[in-house]
């Protein structure tokens, strides 16, 4: 999060971002390489340097899953709530050994 929350600020090489967060340089690499995979990051060449920014697509793609996964678990949550109450699940009780 600390460099996904680092990257929104814009493009930014990857010894920049290094310095700026309490994890090594390979260790930063390995989570962009992760991030990109994903769509989330994208990199440019600038000179000898690899700029790295977020996907605005990938973000909002992932943005999308989320709010899926949120309308889906409120519609749970209503469901349970509006029925009756003698309908609803029963919470088990596991008794110790």
């Amino acid at each position: 999060m600390a460099i996904f929350r680092k990257l929104a600020a814009g493009p930014i090489a990857v010894h920049e971002l290094a310095s700026k967060l309490p994890v090594t340089r390979p260790a930063v690499s390995q989570h962009l390489k992760v991030l990109k995979a994903a769509g989330l990051v994208t990199d440019t060449r600038s000179g000898t340097r690899r700029l790295y920014q977020l996907n605005p697509e990938g973000v909002a793609r992932l943005r999308a899953h989320f709010d899926q996964l949120w309308t889906q678990a409120m519609s749970a949550f209503q469901a349970v709530a509006e029925a009756p109450r003698n309908h609803r699940p029963q919470k088990t009780i596991r008794k110790r050994r």
